[in-house]
């Protein structure tokens, strides 16, 4: 079976000061439509937690078949997207979390986290890392960890649940810088728009 996949978008983009990282454009690609896209070409079953049905990243789920999952209550923090993303996919024996910010994924690296996973499967957790071995994301998590998530609470999202089970855990190491890449400030975006030319 491929893994369904959570993109976590129900974020308030704060520190972006009025504008919204998610809709920022990456080769002419809104960054959120990009992740999607990603996560489409791995998995037939993309999940993406929103603030509200309305609200203007739901336009990029246009024309895909990306599956919204509303958050009315995103504000109290990454947590209650946790809860509630997860608990919208279908029964499945594991699931891809993916943060919607990482602006250097790529396809290959989501497939990277899926065939390591199928080639160590002796563990409950396998987590993105940079090329140094630093964990960041994505992450998979087995399906025995989902009532886990029902106990969330603030705005940790899901360390309390890397934490607990660091020992069952499988760093996939990706390129680079990959799997810890967020640019959340207008500053941010400029300096890799200069280092990167994109």
């Amino acid at each position: 079976m491929t893994l369904p996949i959570l993109i976590l978008a129900a974020g308030q983009s704060s520190r972006m000061r009025g504008t919204d990282k998610l809709l920022e454009k990456i080769g002419g690609v809104a960054l959120l439509r990009r992740q999607i896209d990603a996560g489409r070409q791995v998995s037939p079953n993309v999940f993406v937690t929103l603030p509200r049905p309305d609200h203007p990243r739901a336009a990029l789920l246009s024309g895909t078949s990306a599956r919204a999952v509303i958050v009315p209550d995103a504000a109290d923090g990454m947590a209650v997207s946790l809860r509630t993303g997860v608990a919208a996919l279908p029964d499945c024996p594991a699931f891809m979390v993916l943060l919607a910010d990482l602006a250097a994924l790529t396809p290959t690296d989501l497939d990277t986290m899926l065939t390591t996973r199928d080639e160590r499967p002796d563990h409950l957790i396998w987590r993105g890392a940079t090329d140094a071995g630093k964990p960041g994301h994505p992450v998979i998590f087995d399906a025995s960890l989902r009532p886990a998530f029902a106990e969330l609470s603030g705005d940790t999202g899901g360390a309390p649940i890397l934490k607990a089970n660091k020992d069952q855990t499988c760093l996939v190491q990706l390129p680079d810088k990959h799997a810890l890449l967020d640019l959340d400030t207008p500053e941010d975006w400029a300096a890799w728009r200069r280092a990167t030319g994109r």
